[in-house]
């Protein structure tokens, strides 16, 4: 019965061409070009503010290590102000997003996982989001995949509404800042942290390390990790799904860890998930074997 219903749930479904999605890309990357040509230092540093709050303590901490993998728990206030700073990034709402990246752990570089490289690089960078279901999965997808998000009405709401936090805060940003503040801080730093999340789907499942030997070809790759605050440490995430910390040695800069310790400190986040000494000491095992295999062939 489980079997039949993974069939049906990941049965290829009718390439339809997601319009809206193609049309809303073009025209932010239209717009992040124009940002270039109305250029100011106070845009710049707006930007990189929101990058951090829509990057890191959003799709990092809020989207992926806490709604997706419960890596954490947090009371609900924080869970929701995590969740609506993620939405800031244009990348679906929590059910979707969380749904799709499920389905990618489930799938991982495989048949059925959405945006594996195998398929190819274009495609696992940004052509899955245009065609086929993408982030529009249907009911029972969801229901299979993220049941506990679909039992709370905030996450559903937000589901439906995800892209009214980034409409007022465009207009705050044109209101106090003006037209250079609202073209960099909506188009320009919403484009590039686009393609610095679908970096994870396609860079780092072609390029990098693997610390971890997993059935998938995940792999660590720092320039994607300072890139996403963390989420470039994708072997050791994939090795280990549910640790709601990533970098792994003290090297492998984590951002996104670093937010989670300090809601724990101050005594908003609790049940941290981390991976236990034994695993890094196997995996430092594994690692020398495998070194003194290619000492051995040299």
């Amino acid at each position: 019965m489980e079997d039949m219903q993974t069939l049906i749930l990941n049965k290829p479904r009718a390439r339809q061409v997601n319009w809206e999605t193609i049309i809303t890309v073009i025209v932010f990357h239209i717009g992040a070009i124009v940002a270039l040509f109305m250029f100011s230092w106070q845009a710049v540093i707006v930007s990189l503010v929101l990058l951090w709050v829509a990057g890191s303590l959003g799709i990092g901490m809020g989207y992926h290590r806490l709604l997706t993998h419960r890596g954490y728990k947090t009371p609900k206030w924080v869970e929701y102000a995590l969740t609506i700073f993620s939405t800031l990034t244009l990348e679906s709402g929590p059910l979707q997003w969380v749904t799709t990246h499920r389905i990618h752990h489930a799938h991982t570089d495989g048949p059925g996982d959405p945006h594996t490289p195998r398929d190819g690089t274009w495609w696992s960078h940004i052509g899955w989001i245009f065609t086929g279901p993408a982030q529009r999965h249907d009911r029972a997808t969801m229901e299979r995949y993220a049941p506990d998000l679909l039992k709370d009405p905030f996450h559903v709401w937000l589901s439906k509404w995800y892209f009214i936090p980034l409409i007022v805060l465009g207009l705050g940003l044109l209101v106090f800042g003006g037209w250079s503040v609202f073209m960099w801080g909506i188009f320009l730093r919403t484009v590039f942290g686009w393609h610095s999340t679908w970096l994870v789907n396609s860079a780092t499942h072609m390029w990098g390390t693997q610390r971890f030997k997993t059935t998938d070809d995940s792999t660590n790759n720092f320039i994607v990790a300072i890139l996403t605050f963390g989420e470039g440490w994708h072997n050791n995430h994939h090795a280990h799904p549910t640790a709601a910390r990533h970098g792994l040695k003290w090297y492998e800069i984590d951002f996104n860890w670093y937010g989670i310790r300090t809601l724990q400190l101050l005594g908003l986040a609790r049940s941290v998930k981390l991976v236990s000494a034994v695993n890094l000491r196997q995996a430092a095992s594994d690692a020398e074997a495998q070194l003194e295999v290619l000492r051995k062939v040299a």
